[in-house]
């Protein structure tokens, strides 16, 4: 069996693979990337975050994705009962971009790791990691290429970024339930036919709509630039069991029950098959050793709700870039403490965010029709992307200011 020598070996060319493998490639770093798929490919997650902005910058991919024409993103817009309200992401606490893009997940993926490629990274598509093993202080990879040829490849170091592939969570016994309970969305991309002169949409921000019975079940509408949009449903499993097993059927059901979305949508297309993702909420027993790293949904992903995956598949990229090149020049890196721990800073607050969606508390404060600005620009900035700015008190101490705020707002609602 042929065996090759590099530094990194990246597992997946997703939003972190490709971002990673471009910041490392930057630094005289000798990377190899393997993917299992041929790109273009379909994912879900096309809604993006103003934050990630920052980081595909750095990646040297701003340009690329600013010439592709992805649909321009400004904030997000919320629905619960007739009651509307929305979030301008320029209009917020923290520094850094306020705008951001919508996006069809294979165009825009390929878009990044075509701009890694033209920087320099090797990628191989359809190539798979079939094993791996540590031998000192060096991992030992068994790879089959697009023909089912295996070879092996030797490096200093291995970072997982094959999102909810979780290739080395599942290879090495990492994995561990979610604190988060399982829930199912059904999805499908529609041709929306929303009239143009509406004046009660905007195509500028992704709509997240409640369902007038049920406040944990909730609908997403990402519209692109192309007259689609992403549309699904988000509940738990067992509340999908009163609707048809034909997903389209139900789809359309569902959004009939929302009287915003009903409006929207009535002369909508159905010409695709719809999706179905469950059980994605994920954990690990460890982010990293000196031997690896996960990056994004390959270690914890918590809930499409706030379109926080490939954020934080990009904010995982520039840590673990950060700590490979610190230990590749021989210094020692404490992957606890400099990796994992500040990449949770930003997990654990769209953590709060997520479970207080769920409960109530964080409907609570986004339906609230006299919002107190400065505060409000503290939650669009975490709505934003920005959940590490710890300068923001509704990062840094994210559980107890929600439920404060929750209860400030109740009082008031009640007085």
């Amino acid at each position: 069996m042929n065996k090759e020598n590099t530094q990194v070996v990246i597992v997946g060319a997703g939003p972190s693979g490709s971002t990673v493998s471009a910041l490392l490639h930057a630094q005289n770093i000798k990377v190899t990337v393997i993917e299992k798929a041929l790109f273009p490919r379909f994912s879900i997650g096309e809604s993006l975050l103003p934050a990630c902005m920052e980081v595909v910058e750095q990646a040297g991919m701003l340009e690329a994705v600013n010439q592709f024409g992805f649909q321009y993103k400004d904030g997000a817009a919320f629905r619960r009962r007739g009651i509307y309200t929305q979030f301008d992401f320029t209009d917020k606490f923290s520094p850094g971009p306020g705008t951001t893009f919508q996006v069809q997940r294979g165009q825009f993926d390929k878009v990044l790791a075509d701009s890694a490629a033209d920087q320099g990274v090797e990628i191989r598509y359809q190539h798979e990691l079939t094993a791996l093993e540590f031998i000192g202080e060096r991992s030992l990879l068994t790879v089959k290429d697009e023909v089912g040829v295996s070879y092996q490849i030797e490096a200093d170091y291995v970072l997982d970024a094959s999102g909810f592939g979780r290739v080395l969570p599942k290879m090495l016994d990492l994995e561990q339930p979610s604190c988060l309970p399982p829930r199912k969305a059904i999805f499908t991309h529609i041709v929306d036919n929303i009239d143009s002169q509406d004046t009660s949409y905007d195509r500028n921000k992704i709509l997240i709509s409640v369902h007038p019975e049920n406040q944990d079940v909730w609908y997403w509408l990402i519209p692109f630039s192309n007259g689609v949009c992403s549309f699904g449903v988000v509940g738990k499993p067992e509340f999908f069991a009163g609707y048809p097993e034909d997903k389209i059927e139900a789809l359309k059901q569902l959004a009939n029950e929302e009287a915003g979305l009903a409006q929207l949508l009535k002369d909508a297309q159905y010409p695709n098959p719809a999706g179905e993702l469950g059980g994605y909420s994920a954990n690990v027993k460890q982010l990293a050793t000196a031997h690896y790293a996960l990056l994004g949904n390959a270690g914890e992903f918590l809930d499409p709700v706030f379109s926080s995956g490939v954020t934080i598949a990009m904010k995982s990229a520039q840590f673990a870039a950060q700590c490979v090149v610190k230990q590749l020049n021989g210094q020692k890196v404490d992957w606890e403490e400099e990796y994992a721990k500040p990449l949770m800073v930003g997990v654990n607050t769209f953590r709060t965010y997520v479970e207080g969606w769920y409960s109530g508390l964080l409907q609570e404060v986004i339906f609230y029709q006299k919002p107190n600005p400065r505060i409000k620009q503290m939650i669009s900035s975490i709505l934003a992307g920005y959940a590490w700015d710890q300068a923001n008190p509704y990062v840094k101490n994210s559980n107890q200011r929600l439920e404060t705020l929750a209860e400030l707002i109740r009082e008031a609602k009640d007085a």
